[in-house]
């Protein structure tokens, strides 16, 4: 026993062997899956009757009511469901619209083309930006080799040279890739043709364009307006670490792109939307319409074992309090910046009571900054187990929770945030 918890705390068990091995099983079962799914399909649907991407038919169908002049319908369910019902049959399951304006532009583009192609160029996009994001977050913070560990840095080869130096730079950089397409999120996010990939993209370049580029990482934070309930925490670190360049252009972009949602689609779209959040908040959060075990929240945690709403919103709204408070101090200390930024990343799922397990995506730049941090510094003890446990949970947190009701996607981030909350000086 004493064997297994030294190497749990030390992460002396996670070679990169066994990440390798478990990415590649892990890959090639998620590809196996979406090969079945689309071949078992008719082209539209797939073998249950439910449209190919799931919820992508939500953002299809709203895009077909923009094209013909009428970007408030997506916001009454009824019409929403009809709509769906026309395009992928009577016996299509709901998906709701509960995105703000800003989402309309793009899912009228998206309207334009054929269902599948629409897709296929819409996970394809936006994979391929999450990739980049995560590539750059290796080249951008993967520093000195001292500290690193060596169950991890046996990534890094013995030789010396230019030769050696391109083959380090190559595997240091294709091995993360590795992981992070065979991240269990991207798999989620890809069965229900989500906009995951597009959320970890944004705000992972938005964090990385921060102190270079402040005005840049302001509009790409910006631009994450069409997902709400993950802005809460922005402007509070934006303004707690004094970056308030930042700061005035997030809110200027928001200003800009709610102005010419206005201006195409007029003022009755706003109305739309803000009565829509009431059928958003009563049925799909607080009814559980949508499943307690898909969504991973404290809010979902509690009702999930019988708490009533009173109670869920007081409990998600302690630990909201709590992760705001920790991550002011967090950004205000000296800690390096890929722990705070990963910190961001995580407090910004645990700080909202809807997020659902596509949402998860979110986790992916936040393990590659602690990784890159880690491999430049040093790891901290429980730290790859943490990061281990953060990879792995999206594959298991839905099933998990329906078989069991034993919740593992919010344990598992609180207990990764709180090792961030350490002593920030490098490890020893």
């Amino acid at each position: 026993m004493d064997a297994l918890f030294d190497s749990l705390r030390s992460g002396s068990w996670l070679t990169r062997e066994r990440m390798q091995l478990v990415a590649l099983a892990v890959l090639a079962a998620s590809l196996a899956g979406l090969i079945w799914l689309v071949a078992a399909s008719d082209g539209l649907n797939d073998r249950l009757g439910r449209p190919l991407g799931t919820d992508f038919s939500n953002v299809y169908a709203a895009g077909t009511y923009v094209l013909e002049g009428r970007p408030a319908a997506p916001f009454d369910p009824a019409a929403q469901y009809a709509r769906e019902q026309a395009i992928f049959g009577q016996a299509t399951p709901f998906y709701g619209w509960h995105y703000p304006p800003f989402f309309l532009a793009l899912a009228a583009l998206l309207a334009l083309m054929p269902y599948t192609l629409a897709l296929a160029l819409w996970q394809g996009t936006t994979l391929g930006i999450y990739l980049w994001a995560v590539r750059f977050i290796f080249l951008s913070f993967r520093g000195p080799r001292s500290g690193s560990p060596e169950s991890i840095t046996t990534i890094e080869t013995m030789d010396s040279g230019p030769r050696a130096d391109a083959r380090d730079r190559n595997d240091n950089t294709i091995f993360p890739l590795l992981l992070a397409l065979a991240f269990p999120a991207v798999f989620v996010n890809l069965g229900h043709g989500h906009n995951g990939f597009l959320t970890a993209a944004l705000f992972a370049a938005a964090l990385l364009a921060l102190d270079r580029r402040p005005v840049l990482a302001g509009i790409l934070f910006g631009c994450l307006a069409y997902k709400p309930q993950f802005g809460v925490l922005i402007p509070l670190v934006l303004a707690a670490s004094g970056r308030w360049r930042a700061f005035a252009a997030a809110a200027a972009a928001v200003a800009i792109f709610a102005l010419a949602v206005t201006l195409a689609f007029g003022p009755d779209v706003w109305r739309a939307f803000i009565a829509s959040t009431e059928f958003t908040r009563t049925v799909v959060l607080e009814a559980g319409d949508t499943g307690w075990h898909k969504i991973q929240s404290v809010f979902s945690w509690v009702r999930m074992w019988g708490g009533g709403v009173t109670l869920a919103y007081i409990v998600q709204g302690v630990v909201t309090l709590a992760v705001a408070a920790a991550l002011v101090r967090l950004w205000r200390s000296t800690a390096a910046f890929p722990r705070k930024a990963a910190a961001l990343l995580i407090g910004t799922v645990l700080a909202t009571p809807y997020s659902l397990d596509y949402d998860l995506m979110l986790l992916a730049p936040a393990i590659a900054l602690l990784a890159a941090d880690g491999f430049a510094r040093g790891f901290y003890a429980w730290e790859k187990s943490a990061l281990a446990a953060l990879w792995i949970v999206p594959l298991i947190a839905r099933s998990i929770a329906e078989a069991t009701l034993i919740p593992l996607a919010v344990p598992a981030m609180l207990a990764a945030f709180v090792l961030l909350l350490r002593d920030h000086r490098p490890p020893g």
